[in-house]
C-alpha cells in the first residue's frame, strides 16, 4: 500500500534524511521510532508532502505521490493525525468529519453522510456527534483527529506521536483503538516515543537515527537490538 524508495533531504550541509525506504502492506502497523533529532517528523512530513523530498520516491497504493502537493496527496489516499490536536471550537464532531470527507475524501450527500457515520462508531465517538470540539477533553481531541483522518478514506494512515500528553490508561484506549484500525486497505505508519504502545501495536518497528535506517524488523527483535538499546532506551551498547 506504501512503498518509499531513496528518500532524502537536506537542510543546507544538514542531511536530515538519507537514503530512506520502506514498504507497508495493507492491514500491516509499521512504528517508527528513534532519538530526538533522528529525522522521523522530517520523515512523515516528505511523506505528507508538506516538505519537498531532494530525492526518492513515494507511492501510494501504486501510484507515485511525490511530485504532488500535500492536499492532492490526501485525496491519493495519504492522511496524517498530528500530536497536538486543533478543531475548530463551534464546529461539531460531525461537522469535522463531514468536512473532512468532502474536501479530503471527495464525498457529497448520502455517502459522506455514511462515511461519518462508519467514522463515528469506529472511534467511538458516536455519542459525541454534536458535540462542539472546544468542549471535548484531551483523549476525545485524540480521537477526533485520528477520525478526520480517516473521514478522508485513506489508504496510508500516518500517526505522528498521537499519544503525547495522554495519561497511561489513555495511551491503552489509543492502542487498542489503532489495532482495531488494522484491514487489508490500510497501511499505518505510527511515529510514537512510548515504546510499550508499539510493541502492543506494531507488526514491524523503523527505528531512524540521523536520518537513515538502523534496524527494521518485529517489534521484540528491534528493542532486544544492542543499537537501539543504546541510541533510544539509554543502555550500554554491549549490555
Amino acid at each position: 500500500m506504501l512503498q518509499v524508495h531513496g528518500l532524502a533531504k537536506a537542510f543546507g550541509p544538514l542531511q536530515v534524511v538519507r537514503d530512506l525506504g520502506t514498504t507497508v502492506q495493507g492491514g500491516e502497523c509499521l512504528g517508527v521510532m528513534g532519538p530526538n533529532g533522528a529525522g522521523k517528523s522530517t520523515f512523515f512530513d516528505l511523506l505528507a508532502g508538506v516538505t519537498r523530498a531532494d530525492a526518492g520516491r513515494v507511492l501510494v497504493n501504486g501510484v507515485d505521490v511525490a511530485a504532488l502537493p500535500p492536499e492532492a496527496r490526501v485525496r491519493a489516499g495519504l492522511a496524517r493525525a498530528f500530536q497536538v490536536p486543533k478543531p475548530f471550537a463551534t464546529l461539531t464532531v460531525g461537522e469535522h468529519l463531514l468536512l473532512a470527507a468532502d474536501a479530503g475524501g471527495g464525498l457529497r450527500g448520502r455517502a459522506a453522510a455514511a462515511r461519518v457515520d462508519e467514522v463515528l462508531a469506529l472511534t467511538g465517538l458516536s455519542r459525541l456527534r454534536n458535540a462542539p470540539g472546544g468542549s471535548l477533553r484531551l483523549l476525545d481531541r485524540k480521537r477526533l483527529e485520528l477520525a478526520k483522518a480517516l473521514a478522508t478514506g485513506p489508504k496510508v494512515l500516518l500517526l505522528d506521536e498521537i499519544s503525547g500528553g495522554l495519561t497511561e490508561p489513555e495511551v491503552q484506549a489509543l492502542v487498542v483503538l489503532i489495532r482495531g484500525l488494522k484491514r487489508p486497505g490500510l497501511a499505518i505508519l505510527w511515529i510514537e516515543h512510548i515504546a510499550h504502545a508499539l510493541q502492543a501495536t506494531c507488526d514491524r518497528i523503523l527505528m531512524l537515527h540521523l536520518g537513515a535506517k538502523v534496524i527494521e524488523d518485529r517489534p521484540d527483535v528491534v528493542t532486544a537490538d544492542p543499537r537501539v538499546r543504546a541510541l533510544y532506551l539509554g543502555a550500554a551498547a554491549h549490555a
